[in-house]
């Protein structure tokens, strides 16, 4: 089910240093193979040099009677215990190595595992590697050493919380996380002595398991980086493999790891007594991070409780104690605190959990923009979050336009006026994280001259552009006043005359535009013999064009037999191709206008159009 390799150094001999190597592996003696248990003494294990040949070689015996594991919590407390058997091998041997520039790797290797194992590929036939790794001269070290048994039967649902910490006889700093487990290449392979390094990883279930997340649950399991301690709600009933590196660090310099593999069983057991803190932060095993004020509001999700006594964990401090279910407390300071619950205290069916409780207020999310708010022009972000702790060291930038940022204080151009909610998101170095979200208006500017027209020489014609405050109109050729949007054009006579208008707005923006004004002899229709109403938005309406005339009294279309399938009596509305709601027919239709003229006669024209598809 498990195993791990540690050491001791025992002292400087003659030929070089000795070492105390103990290796531990752990049987299952419910559903292990008997035969394959007794297999297990004597163990064959090897030393090796950083280069990758052997040193040493030995049969090793082990050196006390196997020890049956405790379980680790007390089975009467269960509604329905599993049967539980776990023994423990220890084997025990010294070497004196000699001083080696590379350091040396004891290695031992095993066939097989459970093949009820669910999160590797094909467990009844992969093998194991268990090692440990003494450091180079002139190094000299003891490796950390686990201090709890790992756990035989986890609940189902129920909130777990591992100390799988280590001790360090030299004084180390210590870190962990989950790490692979190995191999071995040959996965028939019996007793017998190991092979050289280097070892591949074991085959994982991916993407569901991998070796950083080898179980599921919600909150996710997950082990303290500092602390050791794993923590979660397993979701899912079955059997897994679990592998805990202990980093060494001496000098900031990392000098050695060692690893724990171990098979997780959970269950669908039901405790009586369940201490249960929920997690609302993603930080591991946290409770909360507060980032506000420095009260906390306590949530109790335990089961099976008649009474609580909870600790708030201020260093120091005794009476920061409670036994209401969900109390509050006010801490007197910022901090990382361990709060703890316990259900039941005194029973024989006591339960406890421990949280983070993390009190870093004040932190606040702001920030301001400047520059000109005009389509393409860059806006300059200036981050303003203020925050007791220090340093900030996270921004996301979300510029409502689909695009985002993780400068601290980013520019961006926004191609399109309107209003567009921006949005940081930021986290300081003590994992406070704060939003602010304000709105950046950009000038929807649009410089408009006019649409294009056509007048009869004599006329005047009255100019409207928009889009902005100040106007200036160059040539000045007919017009009335050049810094205006409404100048008064005169034509005394034929000719095409065009026009730029320069337009400001009251954002800054600045741009110009066009129109085209046609002057012609005497009032005329102008009307198309083809349209193509296909929704294109070109040539999409049969539209007549009236120059010079003071009414239209009727425009009207009709089909070959006769029906009329359009009228109007407005110049500005024309035929879309449609009749009685659906598309026409392609093919010939026929018009008719009746008109007024500006001395006020009568008129009448008629003709045909093509309508295609």
């Amino acid at each position: 089910m498990g195993g791990e390799v540690t050491y001791k150094f025992l002292g400087a001999e003659t030929g070089g240093n000795k070492y105390e190597i103990s290796l531990t592996i752990y049987e299952d003696c419910i559903t292990g193979n008997p035969a394959a248990i007794e297999a297990d003494n004597p163990g064959f294990i090897e030393v090796f040099t950083g280069a990758g040949f052997t040193t040493f070689f030995d049969t090793i015996q082990v050196t006390a009677p196997s020890v049956s594991v405790p379980a680790n919590y007390n089975t009467s407390c269960l509604s329905d215990p599993p049967q539980l058997c776990l023994l423990k091998k220890t084997f025990v041997f010294d070497f004196i190595l000699p001083p080696s520039a590379t350091g040396y790797l004891i290695s031992y290797q095993r066939c097989c595992r459970n093949s009820t194992v669910v999160n590797i590929n094909s467990p009844g036939n992969t093998g194991s590697t268990y090692y440990c790794v003494i450091p180079p001269s002139p190094i000299t070290n003891n490796s950390a050493v686990f201090k709890y048994y790992p756990p035989q039967i986890i609940c189902l649902n129920n909130p777990l919380t591992y100390d799988n910490s280590a001790t360090d006889a030299d004084g180390d700093s210590l870190s962990y996380e989950f790490c692979n487990a190995l191999t071995v290449g040959n996965n028939d392979k019996g007793p017998s002595y190991p092979d050289p390094p280097p070892y591949d990883s074991v085959s994982w279930v991916t993407p569901t398991f991998f070796y950083t997340h080898p179980m599921t649950g919600y909150p996710p399991i997950q082990i303290d980086p500092v602390t050791g301690i794993i923590t979660g709600t397993p979701n899912r009933v079955g059997r897994y493999l679990v592998t805990v590196c202990c980093n060494e660090w001496r000098d900031g310099i990392l000098i050695n790891t060692i690893k724990r593999e171990f098979q997780f069983v959970v269950t669908p057991c039901t405790r009586s007594d369940v201490a249960c803190i929920p997690q609302y932060s993603t930080d591991i095993n946290t409770y909360t991070v507060n980032c506000h004020n420095f009260t906390a509001n306590f949530i109790n999700c335990s089961t099976g409780g008649n009474t609580y006594h909870w600790d708030f964990g201020v260093p120091g401090v005794y009476n920061d104690t409670s036994d209401a279910f969900q109390p509050t407390f006010v801490y007197p300071d910022t901090g990382t605190f361990i709060v703890k619950l316990v259900v039941n205290p005194g029973s024989s069916c006591a339960d406890s959990i421990e949280r983070y409780v993390k009190i870093y207020p004040v932190f606040k999310a702001a920030f301001a923009d400047s520059g000109t708010q005009c389509p393409g022009a860059p806006i300059n972000f200036q981050d303003l979050s203020s925050t007791t702790i220090k340093p900030i060291v996270y921004w996301k930038w979300y510029f409502g336009d689909g695009d985002s940022s993780i400068l601290e204080n980013p520019a961006h151009a926004y191609l399109y006026g309107g209003s567009y909610n921006t949005v940081l998101i930021a986290e300081n170095v003590k994992d406070c994280i704060d939003t602010a979200i304000q709105p950046v208006i950009i000038d929807n500017f649009k410089p408009f001259a006019g649409n294009d027209t056509i007048i009869v020489k004599g006329e005047k014609i009255l100019f409207n552009a928009t889009g902005g405050i100040d106007y200036t109109w160059t040539p000045a050729t007919n017009l009335s006043d050049t810094n205006t949007y409404d100048p008064l054009g005169f034509y005394p006579d034929t000719g095409t005359f065009v026009y730029n208008v320069y337009v400001v707005s009251p954002y800054g923006c600045a741009g110009y535009d066009t129109i085209k004004v046609t002057v012609v002899n005497q009032a005329e229709f102008f009307v198309p013999t083809a349209f193509t109403p296909n929704g294109d938005g070109r040539n999409d309406m049969f539209r007549p064009i009236a120059v010079g005339y003071r009414d239209l009294n009727y425009f009207r279309v009709y089909n070959r037999f006769g029906q009329q399938v359009f009228f109007s009596n407005s110049i500005e509305t024309g035929w879309d191709g449609t009749y009685e709601n659906k598309k026409a027919d392609i093919g010939a239709y026929f018009w008719e206008i009746s008109f007024t003229d500006r001395y006020g006669t009568q008129g009448f024209l008629k003709g045909d159009v093509t309508l295609i598809r």
